[in-house]
């Protein structure tokens, strides 16, 4: 009688860990942020000292603090991974929900931010680097608020024993994804609120 085999669902070598369809999302998601740094910067190149003037406005603690908090939940979802390989389940999901709550930390921090600026009277038609620096934090906030909702549905199904060392295309499928926010997070964080 033959040995019944084990078939892996995990990624091939050398290919991207994950579902191929993230990527894929992953992708024109960078293209988009991509086209939105490169007319940052031909704008500013155009207005050094209005942006240089707008900049200082902005609370450079904060954003430094939020890269922080990205980073340290992208090796939260990297220890979650590296969990449900050796088959830990509750471990992956804890760690999942680690990160969860340091995106929760992201959106306070964000939100904190956002306020501060509205009720100075900032907005969208305050000058172009306002417009530029509202539209880029709004659209990664959204990226972020995206991503804890997929860890969410990854850290429910961990929760209930869905992922083996065998299968776990999700977990990693939600860990490009987050690892994806934060690497968007380390260049906009320097682009728009430090270099000058």
């Amino acid at each position: 009688m033959p040995t019944p085999s084990i078939t892996l669902h995990n990624h091939k070598p050398g290919a991207p860990p994950g579902d191929l369809v993230i990527w894929l999302f992953i992708f024109a998601e960078l293209l988009a942020f991509g086209i939105f740094f490169g007319a940052y910067a031909f704008s500013r190149s155009h207005h050094v000292e209005l942006y240089n003037q707008s900049q200082l406005l902005l609370n450079r603690e904060s954003g430094a603090i939020n890269a922080l908090v990205l980073i340290t939940s992208s090796y939260f979802v990297v220890r979650a991974v590296a969990a449900i390989k050796q088959g830990f389940s509750r471990e992956c999901a804890n760690w999942i929900a680690g990160a969860i709550g340091l995106g929760g930390v992201f959106i306070v921090i964000k939100l904190l931010e956002f306020n501060a600026k509205f009720s100075a009277g900032i907005s969208l038609s305050t000058n172009t680097f306002y417009m530029f620096y509202l539209s880029l934090t709004v659209f990664h906030f959204m990226h972020v608020i995206l991503g804890m909702v997929i860890l969410t549905a990854v850290m429910l199904k961990a929760r209930r024993g869905g992922y083996t060392p065998e299968d776990h295309t999700g977990v990693e499928t939600g860990a490009s994804y987050w690892h994806m926010v934060d690497l968007v997070w380390i260049i906009l964080f320097p682009l728009v609120y430090v270099i000058r």
